[in-house]
């Protein structure tokens, strides 16, 4: 393309150099007007100080409009530098660079979200039939909670370092190191089928919620990086929902796989066996899925903020400067308070749950089971639809209001129904709270890479994570406690409170 002058046209299709960003007019095709920005029809924007004359001859040469951003690129265009001596998205010194998105983007987002599901479900195997745990390796309720709450505990230190390598050294490192953890735990779980070795599945436990802190922050990344500009919530939902059904899978197979026969030490250490090879088994073959098909990046950026972004990565890129940007941004403060909530309550409510259930409903290990399964399952059906609303309207905090809003009320009715003695009744009360809070879930995600951008999704997904495992370890905690010594209703009453606070937050 030829430096434009005076005298200079500019080729068909192509954005005009030397520092013009056009900007959409009100003129029709091929008389776009030369007038100044702020002008009466602000065709093109003076970067660089060319006279106006300028302008207007290379404005008459334009054969097309410039084609129209989606509204995902238009906010972070916006947000670009446009500067002299600064690229912005498409004025490039030859062209535009090559959008495409990639096949191998659902193999990427369906790899992760599998890894994610058995991390999760690895989460939650034991806190559902802890009774039957509790039993075999003779400890307190109090030592089984916390083979749930290592892995709120292991992500609070841990996300500095695991968040400070993703945006270091990028996105295949994290996935591995997450994989492979998650495989090694699996493994050593399987040496713990003796009723002397607790500390051994602690141990195993431990990698994986080690492995978790490398899991968690992904989903906005992998969307960001890999789909285009109408798919990036979807996509985040979708990564989301893999540790969600994995949280279901964990309520509905331990119940069913290990049976509560604790007459029978060695049928039960058969059983659990049986779970932990089991998950170990699927863990090594999804290692190896993601050493061989986890890539980086696609060969061409999906987006034209992407393809900004990676041509002119921040150099002077400072990990601590973008901590400090995002605790400086007020309303990601209170999203990182809020989501800590919602979240925190989630993980405690998922973690007691067979505690609550077998209170007024003695035997019922499996339909403990169950019902946690249509909790998640039915969280799983409001990500998604949550997600494809956000791709649709752009309301995100209408919508976070909203979902959090129907998520108390709906932990409201869970509460007092939940000893009337139905158990159809918990079954559908536990189906309305799971929808909308754990639906809240990619809305947090999405949210906060919405109003912190361009700091990265990766460290701002990471601290509102820290935030709900901080949260979870401390409402487990305190609604344990209160459970133990006053009832599931005294304890499911703290987490309301907590909860309307949120609401007012918000």
């Amino acid at each position: 393309m030829v430096k434009l002058d005076d005298e200079a046209a500019v080729a068909p299709g192509h954005q005009p150099t030397n520092g013009y960003l056009l900007v959409p007019g009100g003129e029709p095709p091929g008389k776009v007007s030369a007038e100044p920005q702020n002008g009466p029809k602000g065709g093109l924007l003076t970067l660089n100080g060319v006279s106006r004359d300028s302008l207007a001859a290379a404005a008459e040469a334009l054969c097309r409009p410039q084609t129209p951003l989606a509204p995902e690129e238009e906010t972070q265009t916006r947000l670009l530098p446009t500067g002299p001596g600064e690229e912005t998205p498409g004025t490039e010194d030859s062209q535009a660079p090559q959008i495409a998105l990639s096949a191998r983007r659902f193999v990427v987002l369906l790899i992760f979200s599998l890894y994610s599901l058995v991390n999760a479900f690895q989460w939650i195997q034991y806190s559902i039939i802890s009774n039957i745990f509790e039993g075999f390796y003779g400890v307190s309720s109090l030592h089984i909670d916390w083979l749930s709450m290592v892995y709120m505990l292991a992500y609070v230190p841990l996300i500095f370092p695991a968040t400070w390598l993703l945006d270091t050294r990028g996105l295949r490192l994290t996935a591995l190191l997450g994989s492979g953890l998650n495989c090694l735990g699996a493994w050593i779980k399987c040496a713990s089928v003796e009723q002397h070795l607790f500390w051994v599945t602690m141990l195993g436990q431990f990698l994986c919620s080690v492995a978790q802190v490398f899991i968690l922050g992904l989903p906005s990344r992998i969307a960001s990086v890999w789909f285009g500009p109408k798919e990036v919530s979807t996509a985040c939902a979708t990564a989301v929902l893999g540790n969600q059904l994995g949280t279901a899978v964990g309520f509905l197979l331990p119940p069913v796989l290990v049976p509560n026969t604790q007459n029978d030490t060695d049928l039960l250490a058969c059983n659990i066996s049986t779970m932990f090879y089991g998950t170990s088994s699927v863990a090594t073959f999804l290692c190896f899925l993601t050493i061989i098909a986890f890539k980086e990046k696609p060969q061409y950026p999906p987006s034209k903020a992407q393809a900004a972004l990676q041509k002119n990565p921040p150099a002077d890129y400072s990990y601590k400067k973008s901590i400090r940007n995002l605790f400086r941004n007020v309303p990601f403060v209170l999203l990182l308070i809020t989501y800590g909530i919602m979240t925190g309550a989630f993980y405690s409510v998922s973690t007691l749950l067979n505690q609550m259930i077998l209170t007024y409903y003695k035997g019922e290990e499996v339909n403990a089971g169950k019902i946690g399964l249509t909790l998640v399952v039915a969280g799983m059906v409001g990500s998604i639809l949550c997600g494809l609303w956000l791709d649709y309207t752009k309301t995100y905090k209408q919508t976070t209001l909203i979902v959090y809003i129907l998520s108390f009320l709906g932990m409201v009715i869970f509460t007092f129904t939940l000893d009337l003695g139905y158990i159809i009744i918990v079954f559908v009360t536990g189906g309305v709270l799971g929808f909308f809070m754990t639906g809240y879930l990619p809305l947090g995600f999405e949210f906060a890479v919405e109003i912190t951008y361009p700091e990265s999704e990766g460290t701002s997904s990471g601290l509102i994570n820290a935030a709900a495992q901080i949260f979870g370890i401390l409402f487990t905690l305190a609604q344990g406690k209160l459970t133990t010594d006053y009832g599931p209703k005294a304890g499911n009453i703290f987490l309301c409170v907590w909860m309307l606070l949120g609401i007012i937050l918000t």
